[in-house]
């Protein structure tokens, strides 16, 4: 089984972390710019269902 020879640096492996985690946060930003359209209606890529009022009273 192949087997690195070297350990991986820190920097590089702090690198590859803020990437992983920058990607997260990118998805959740996205996430909550889609939720803030669809919830005021301005969304033009998602359609919900409109619902009565008098049902949640």
């Amino acid at each position: 089984m192949a087997v690195p020879k070297k350990r991986t640096s820190l920097s590089k492996k702090h690198i590859r972390r803020n990437i992983w985690k920058g990607r997260g946060y990118q998805a959740a930003a996205k996430a909550l710019s889609l939720a803030k359209s669809i919830s005021t209606g301005h969304s033009k890529s998602f359609f919900v269902r409109q619902t009565s009022n008098k049902a949640l009273e």
